[in-house]
């Protein structure tokens, strides 16, 4: 515990550190904001529903747990682990904010109908903010736990754990019929370009990345 107060007195002590947080909370609200706007957006303007090679030959299965209380698990998984290591934090905020701006313009551009008969979901006043049910392309549930795999790479076990993360939610959403298959599948390439554009971008954040 001494040395994890250690850390973050040297990392928050540093100006440069501090203002990146900053900046990166800054971010993360914007993006939400344009996040939501998408979302209704995307909804609104949603044309029908099409046929898909695999939500065709998969039954429905009941995924409101694993789909919703299984974000809120991984939000706080996310942040106890930048609680123990807080040189990724500045990377981390940025990272997804533009994953989650990226991801919207997307969302507006896609006006597929969602599936026919999809997982019931249970929306109270909080994740009414995050599911509108047109927003379909590209899978976030799918794309930003790969997205923390790419950051995490070089630490063996986060990999593994954040790969996994990925590919049981991306089983969840379709099994689901939360999304077409190929929301699901170029998660996974439009995220790796996203990180390698967050890794230009913030360059000064992704080297505290790199000392870790």
């Amino acid at each position: 515990m001494g040395q994890l107060i250690q850390k973050h007195k040297f990392h928050w002590s540093q100006r440069a550190f501090a203002i990146s947080v900053v900046l990166g909370l800054l971010f993360l609200t914007i993006s939400l904001i344009i996040n939501y706007n998408a979302g209704v957006y995307a909804t609104a303007n949603a044309s029908n529903a099409v046929t898909d090679i695999l939500l065709d030959r998969l039954p429905v299965w009941d995924v409101d747990f694993v789909f919703i209380d299984g974000a809120l698990f991984f939000i706080l998984f996310m942040a106890t682990l930048l609680a123990y290591k807080p040189q990724y934090i500045p990377f981390v905020l940025k990272s997804a904010a533009l994953f989650i701006i990226i991801r919207s313009v997307f969302v507006m551009l896609t006006h597929i109908g969602p599936v026919t008969q999809t997982s019931p979901l249970i929306i109270n006043n909080i994740n009414k903010f995050f599911i509108f049910g047109g927003d379909l392309f590209f899978s976030g549930h799918t794309g930003l736990p790969y997205l923390m795999a790419l950051i995490f790479w070089d630490q063996k076990i986060l990999r593994g754990i954040f790969i996994f993360i990925s590919i049981f939610a991306a089983a969840t959403v379709l099994l689901g019929h939360l999304h077409y298959s190929i929301d699901v599948f170029a998660a996974f390439f439009i995220t790796y370009a996203i990180f390698h554009i967050a890794e230009r971008l913030f360059r000064r954040d992704y080297e505290y990345v790199l000392k870790a």
